[in-house]
């Protein structure tokens, strides 16, 4: 086969998450001392990748946060601030030759639904594609949150990339460095209803979860009594979850949403943002049963399971919730797909 014959464009797509209960279980020192129990639900929500292979220059486009950077060589690529992610990326998974690497994704930036997660699983399933390389969901899980959490330096647990990876509902056990898989097989009428019932809410304000993280890890390994034991907490909340999930028991999996945000509380006194404050004022006045911050909280979305359908509280939570948006939701089985 000729050199022009060969395939000159690559792209790729991941689901984000909710993550329903044990979310900061997966992240060290904990999940290598205690052991994290997460149980998350990929959603419709997805980060896009092209890979467009060409040019003489190594140009990066992050069309949904308007960032663009461009480099003559991949000497380019290290010890740059801007797109660390992507750069990242490029470091582990080299191409030959110049190229252009677009990115969006269907969610805000730091609306905690495992966006940037969902988008290195999008990159390593690009880059390997280009690449002529196969690699397994869980390698590629694995290589994502290497180029985010290592190799980028951006904290964070194995949670979403695992998500992304997947797709489908799962309880995910951490044992560093071992993840174990374990997917939950939802009754089909249960899930209809629990995604009619289920609300996300996007704060307009975003959350800095490296700080976060940071900081609450840092508590954890100085010993600090209540986090150790909101961590703890997570970790049995997680494992009631599961239990509430394969029970079809609506309202139980709402009130654990609630023990889980209240342990969440528990972790750092910035958890919970006055403008969270006021959307969860609102969401139980129009009815919730029950609900929480997605992903590490201090900002971002927050849902929440309604009493009644969803969408005929969402313009009255949006409206009180001082404008906060509201993003759709559909569960999504289909995990990391190259093309």
């Amino acid at each position: 086969m000729k050199r022009r014959d060969l395939p000159t464009s690559f792209h790729a797509s991941a689901p984000m998450r909710l993550d329903f209960a044990g979310g900061w279980t997966d992240v060290s020192p904990f999940s290598t001392r205690e052991g994290g129990v997460v149980v998350n639900g990929a959603i419709g929500l997805r980060a896009h990748v092209e890979l467009q292979l060409g040019g003489n220059l190594l140009r990066f486009v992050a069309e949904d946060i308007g960032e663009r950077f461009e480099c003559a060589n991949a000497g380019g690529l290290t010890g740059h601030g801007k797109l660390p992610l992507l750069m990242a990326a490029l470091r582990m998974f080299p191409v030959l030759g110049g190229f252009t690497l677009t990115t969006r994704c269907d969610a805000p930036p730091g609306s905690g639904l495992g966006s940037s997660g969902a988008l290195g699983v999008a990159i390593v399933g690009a880059l390997s594609r280009a690449r002529q390389e196969t690699r397994s969901q869980h390698d590629v899980a694995d290589d994502a949150w290497h180029v985010e959490t290592i190799e980028a330096q951006l904290p964070g647990g194995k949670q979403d990339q695992y998500a992304a990876a997947l797709g489908g509902f799962h309880r995910l056990t951490f044992r560093d460095p071992d993840v174990g898989i374990e997917p939950i097989t939802l009754d089909g009428a249960f899930a209809a209803a629990l995604e009619r019932h289920t609300l996300i809410c996007y704060t307009n304000k975003s959350r800095v979860s490296g700080e976060t993280i940071a900081r609450v890890m840092g508590a954890y390994e100085r010993g600090d009594s209540q986090v150790t034991g909101a961590l703890r907490g997570l970790k049995e909340t997680g494992e009631a979850m599961t239990d509430a999930l394969r029970a079809a028991d609506l309202a139980r999996v709402a009130a654990l949403l609630s023990t889980n945000w209240t342990h969440q509380q528990a972790l750092d006194p910035g958890m919970r943002t006055p403008e969270m404050a006021k959307l969860e004022a609102a969401a139980a006045e129009a009815g919730a049963l029950g609900g929480k911050a997605a992903g590490a909280g201090a900002g971002g979305c927050m849902f929440f399971v309604m009493r009644g359908d969803a969408r005929a509280a969402a313009a009255s939570i949006a409206a009180a919730g001082n404008g906060a948006r509201v993003l759709p939701l559909a569960w999504s089985g289909e995990g990391v797909r190259t093309w």
